[in-house]
């Protein structure tokens, strides 16, 4: 079963992260990039529309694409970690999580932090509110690396978005047929309801 909303349950545990922001807005996000060909055409597409987003990066891809990292910050959106490696958290000791963490920080200079999966242990994320990072969840979900979901249950479910949503897509190759089918038209959608897209801070 799809939940592309989280369900308030689930958060219980993370209640003190960052999981919706201001009811007038809305909060655009990318995980996984920057992608060498999907995060342009990502970084296109909200110039066209003049919006902005937080992109999740994670450390490798920028350490492979420190160009490609560069544009997006000069294109005035905001940065995230997202781990060196995309680690899952309940599969990684505190101690391994908390290095990819701090590898990552070197080549993605925020304090914005979302976890691979959306999983994390509490031990790891007492450790990262020690060190100062705001953990950042999510309130609707694409599915849009789940080449099983359709662009109209997608499209669907998006009416459901409402100020304040945290919005989650993916800049990777993996979810680059969805991205392209849904993204704009959820954009048109949003700004058709007078939503406005900010960064995450």
């Amino acid at each position: 079963m799809r939940f592309f909303r989280v369900p308030k349950l689930l958060r219980w545990n993370y209640r003190n992260a960052m999981w919706q922001g201001r009811e007038s807005e809305v909060y655009l996000t990318f995980d996984d990039g920057p992608h060498p060909l999907v995060t342009p055409w990502v970084l296109k597409l909200l110039e066209k529309h003049e919006v902005v987003a937080t992109f999740f990066c994670i450390g490798k891809n920028v350490d492979l694409n420190p160009e490609l990292f560069q544009r997006i910050r000069q294109a005035g959106h905001a940065v995230g970690n997202h781990t060196m490696f995309h680690e899952r958290g309940r599969h990684s000791s505190a101690a391994h999580y908390m290095e990819s963490v701090i590898e990552a920080k070197k080549h993605i200079p925020s304090s914005l932090f979302r976890p691979p999966y959306g999983s994390l242990t509490f031990r790891q994320y007492r450790k990262l509110k020690n060190l100062g990072f705001k953990v950042v969840f999510w309130s609707w979900i694409s599915y849009d690396f789940d080449q099983n979901c359709s662009k109209n249950e997608i499209l669907k479910q998006a009416k459901r978005i409402k100020g304040g949503d945290i919005l989650v897509f993916h800049d990777s190759e993996k979810a680059e047929i969805r991205l392209k089918e849904v993204l704009e038209d959820i954009i048109v959608e949003l700004k058709r309801k007078d939503l406005k897209f900010s960064i995450m801070a």
